[in-house]
């Protein structure tokens, strides 16, 4: 790249909260240029000084007034936080279209106290190697990974950025009147929804350890599908479900089938689940349907590793959890696109064989995936602390200048599992995801009463 003065960095929304302006002003501490666009009330909150344009106009007039915006500021980089949301899929594109470093940054996945920074997104939209042998090569001399956890935080520390960036948006929604909040939930209804699921977390994670020691002392072999937050970008933007409940019935349907008849199939709900998805009326549906009403569980709250390290297998659509499974050894599939699936890792024989057939990880292939990860697109640090974010904004801002992100030469193009999630149908581009939108919405109220 060339020198860093010539380096101008777009923000585009981060997490709720300080963190964007934080790499901001990293980078302008050696010498770049740096903007932000403010979409919302809530990004003004966060972020509002004379780096600061606001735009008020419409999500489809967006792409073309974000080109002009680059043009006019001689933009190099542009920088986001959760790849999905529909204004960072159309500067993604945009920037690909100009010719602009676009990079995507989310919660890691080395947790805790590490943040994934990669080139355009995640999962079907990384550059990340998927070739095992590639993996093994770049990562067997890569140092060993730092895992001891340094920025621990209150829950509460993010719960509060997060009201305050949605209330700001639900209380002066005529400050950016073509704002589009694509959130699944209301932001009052989702709170409110919570107060019960915390007020009971006790007394859910005392009756979920007994359910759990139970699963394990019976000796009969179990399968774990923890689900995700059905509101999690990745689930709806980055797989071919529009909701939980038709992978739930997909792997119901194959279990029915082909599993051993002795056992069971463990659903368990998000830790931070609002209560809204109605998991036990659509479990209990769906396995009364297909005929192993005695044999589908549901667990809410207690240890999920505990319930990984003695199951038979795993599954997941994308989740995080998928790594957890496979550093216990656990046999896992997954039904989505996911950094991780890759073979010697995550069983690629179908859902069918899966059951029978579980293949588990290659623990060598796993040592040296987590090491090119950690070297190539996480950093240490995080959002809701100020040591965290300011350890984390300094090692992304180092990314940025040196052009270090994907490497070492974790940079691969075309994106590895785009091809796969396109023949499964995934929306790929803005286009696409703007027809998608609503779906979840329909599959959740079908639901209903």
């Amino acid at each position: 790249m060339g020198s860093v003065d010539s380096l101008v960095a777009l923000f585009l929304q981060g997490p709720p909260g300080k963190f964007a302006r934080t790499i901001a002003d990293s980078l302008e501490a050696v010498g770049a240029k740096t903007c932000r666009v403010n979409l919302c009330a809530g990004d003004w909150l966060n972020w509002h000084d004379n780096r600061c344009t606001s735009y008020g106009g419409s999500l489809r007039d967006w792409p073309n007034w974000l080109r002009s915006f680059c043009r006019e500021n001689n933009v190099t980089h542009i920088i986001y936080y959760a790849d999905r949301v529909p204004y960072h899929v159309a500067a993604a594109e945009i920037g690909a279209e100009l010719g602009l470093t676009c990079l995507a940054y989310e919660n890691g996945y080395l947790r805790p106290d590490w943040i994934t920074l990669e080139h355009y997104g995640m999962s079907a939209h990384s550059r990340f190697p998927a070739d095992p042998d590639l993996i093994r090569r770049l990562g067997a001399d890569l140092p060993e990974i730092d895992r001891t956890p340094l920025y621990r935080y209150p829950f509460i520390n993010e719960a509060l950025n997060e009201v305050s960036w949605n209330m700001a948006n639900v209380i002066f929604p005529l400050a950016f009147p073509g704002y589009v909040r694509d959130k699944l939930y209301h932001p009052l209804i989702d709170y409110l929804s919570n107060i019960p699921r915390f007020s009971l977390a006790r007394r859910r994670n005392r009756h979920a350890k007994h359910v759990i020691d139970d699963i394990i002392s019976t000796n009969l072999p179990y399968y774990v599908f923890p689900l995700q937050l059905q509101s999690d970008y990745q689930l709806r933007f980055n797989s071919q479900y529009d909701h939980i409940a038709e992978a739930a019935e997909e792997v119901i349907v194959s279990f029915a089938a082909h599993a051993p008849s002795a056992a069971r199939l463990v659903f368990k709900i998000h830790p931070l689940d609002n209560g809204m998805e109605p998991w036990a009326k659509i479990l209990r549906t769906l396995a009364k349907k297909h005929r192993v009403k005695k044999r589908v569980l549901l667990v809410d709250g207690g240890d999920l590793n505990q319930l990984l390290t003695h199951a038979a297998g795993s599954l997941t659509i994308n989740s995080t959890t998928g790594l957890h499974a496979l550093r216990v050894g656990c046999p896992t599939k997954v039904l989505g696109i996911a950094t991780y699936d890759i073979p010697g890792l995550t069983c690629q024989k179908d859902l069918d064989a899966f059951w029978r057939n579980g293949t588990a990880p290659d623990t060598h292939l796993l040592d040296c995936l987590e090491r090119l990860l950690a070297a190539a697109i996480q950093v240490k640090g995080c959002f809701y602390t100020k040591e965290g974010r300011e350890a984390a904004a300094t090692l992304m801002a180092e990314r940025i200048v040196n052009d270090t992100v994907n490497q070492p030469q974790a940079l691969c193009e075309p994106p590895p599992r785009l091809a796969i999630a396109k023949s499964r149908g995934i929306a790929t581009n803005f286009a696409e995801q703007l027809r998608k939108r609503g779906k979840t919405e329909r599959w959740t109220h079908a639901w209903d009463g």
